[in-house]
């Protein structure tokens, strides 16, 4: 007989090619205004365009957003923030951006505004981090998801091929973990399974024709779901190396769960062996690990921790980092398996059952 336990996150969506212009009448109707425009430093022209638009419900523009949001930077833009009296924030970009809006909405109380460019799937969570001395904590407050997300297909169409499919193994990682799982949700389980189904055979047309608006579309759509299932679902061994990977050593957040997801995949497989073969089956592959693996060959993305700067005289405190303290896991997380996992990712080496 089936059990479980669900609580929903406050999502509040809107999805559609040309929804970005409906930006400003979405603000009034939710009563936001003073909003700080976060982006990146290479986004500067798009923040610029969303302070435009919005007009005079804009407080200014924060233009220095980073990869796992260093508490320098949180620091830098809670100042701006009360400098300029705002009492929210519209984040424009990806994981990075909307990562410093839900920060700033778990330290500083602002209501936050996720306009995603990419396919991270940070706006769908209650997670939120910040990295500080060379550790990235991370915590769930379902106050930081936004009171809005605007996803617009349109917005995707200038992110390159390459940093799409990154991206998009990004989201594929976070269907993946809640069905490759030995206590699934069910519900959290329909949303990933739909997730991974839609990722794909939505990338490969991304990568293939850059500017598929459908494919695009159909992507953006598929990240969203996916993280879905994360938000309502749980993390694992997977999640904590990329995280300690990403805050520690400063690797590139997708690229980093591209690399890792087939290589926790296979870690997890003889545990939670009904959930992988679902993976297997909404892939369309025999063997899960293996099947990641290969898109990932296909889609173009890195293979191996060594080719994102990863040395491997790290890889033992990596380890080290990652099984203190204890964490919920299917297969048990030991230093040696673990160790084990991080040389074949190192390599780029097809995953084993470590």
């Amino acid at each position: 007989m089936t059990e479980f336990a669900f609580r929903a996150l406050p999502w509040n969506i809107l999805f559609g090619i040309g929804a970005v212009e409906r930006l400003p009448g979405e603000m009034d109707a939710l009563g936001l205004d003073r909003a700080l425009v976060l982006c990146t430093p290479g986004s500067q022209a798009r923040g610029r365009l969303i302070a435009e638009q919005l007009g005079d419900r804009a407080a200014g523009l924060f233009a220095n957003a980073r990869m796992h949001v260093p508490a320098t930077i949180l620091d830098e833009a809670s100042r701006r923030a009360r400098d300029l009296r705002a009492k929210s924030t519209v984040s424009i970009g990806g994981g990075s951006t909307t990562g410093l809006g839900k920060a700033l909405a778990a330290r500083d109380g602002l209501d936050n505004v996720a306009i995603p460019t990419t396919y991270s799937g940070s706006e769908m969570t209650a997670i939120w981090g910040v990295t500080e001395s060379g550790r990235k904590v991370t915590s769930r407050n379902p106050g930081v998801v936004p009171k809005l997300t605007i996803y617009d297909p349109e917005l995707t169409l200038s992110l390159p091929a390459r940093i799409s499919a990154s991206s998009g193994l990004n989201a594929l990682a976070q269907a993946v973990v809640n069905v490759a799982t030995d206590k699934p949700s069910p519900i959290s389980s329909a949303l990933a399974v739909e997730g991974i189904r839609t990722l794909a055979r939505s990338l490969p047309c991304v990568v293939a024709e850059p500017s598929n608006l459908e494919a695009r579309s159909e992507a953006l759509y598929g990240a969203c779901i996916a993280a879905g299932a994360l938000g309502v679902g749980s993390t694992g061994l997977h999640h904590r190396l990329c995280h300690t990977l990403g805050g520690t050593f400063n690797t590139p957040h997708a690229e980093t769960h591209a690399v890792l997801l087939p290589h926790t995949v296979a870690y997890n497989a003889t545990t939670a062996a009904a959930g992988t073969r679902k993976v297997a089956d909404a892939l369309g592959v025999a063997d899960a690990p293996r099947g990641i693996y290969e898109l990932a060959k296909e889609l173009g993305t890195p293979t191996a921790l060594g080719q994102l700067g990863v040395d491997e005289r790290d890889l033992d405190a990596v380890a080290e980092i990652v099984v203190r303290p204890s964490f919920p896991n299917p297969a048990p997380v030991t230093i040696d398996r673990v160790r084990a996992l991080l040389q074949n990712a190192f390599r780029g080496s097809p995953p084993q059952r470590v």
